[in-house]
């Protein structure tokens, strides 16, 4: 399937059904920002994510999952991955077009829409495995599904992702 017929919510939830992926979703108000939901998910434990949909000046995409407190320094990790100059936030159209979902809602499990070979990374912060389960809106953002970070990289092997784990906040200049 591609972004300009993306997978429903309930799709999804089979994907990860016929994997054997145990998940729950809990229905909420749109949220757009970590901050934004940050009250209403202690109420949710584990660990919640922050998605960015990154771009180099090449035009290479770059999805990195990370947990919702890891600080995460742009400049370093687009050098890590091997980035063309500086990586900077994807325009919205474009996300919609490669993941299927509008600002806001960005997701791994928005690889379901992606040709595989769409990233050139699709970086997984290595802070989830220190969590169970682990938060990320099922394709928009007025709900969150929870999953656990190993079952996460089974779903992302099934889309045909080789995830790539990093310690994200680990990930610095040089002083």
């Amino acid at each position: 399937m591609t972004a300009s017929s993306p997978h429903t919510r309930a799709q999804l939830f089979a994907r990860l059904d016929e994997l054997g992926l145990t998940h729950r979703t809990v229905e909420h108000q749109p949220i757009m920002t970590v901050d934004e939901g940050r009250a209403f998910k202690e109420s949710m434990p584990g660990g919640h994510s922050k998605n960015l949909f990154l771009k180099d000046k090449k035009g290479t995409l770059f999805l990195v999952t990370a947990h919702c407190d890891t600080e995460i320094d742009l400049v370093a990790l687009g050098r890590h991955l091997g980035a063309k100059g500086r990586v900077s936030f994807g325009k919205p159209d474009l996300m919609v077009e490669k993941l299927g979902v509008a600002p806001g809602s960005v997701t791994p499990f928005a690889m379901i829409n992606a040709a595989p070979d769409t990233f050139a990374a699709v970086v997984v912060d290595q802070a989830f495995f220190d969590h169970d389960p682990v938060w990320f809106h099922p394709l928009k953002n007025d709900a969150s599904t929870a999953i656990a970070a190993d079952d996460l990289i089974v779903f992302l092997e099934a889309c045909g992702v080789e995830p790539l784990i990093l310690p994200l906040g680990a990930i610095r200049r040089e002083a």
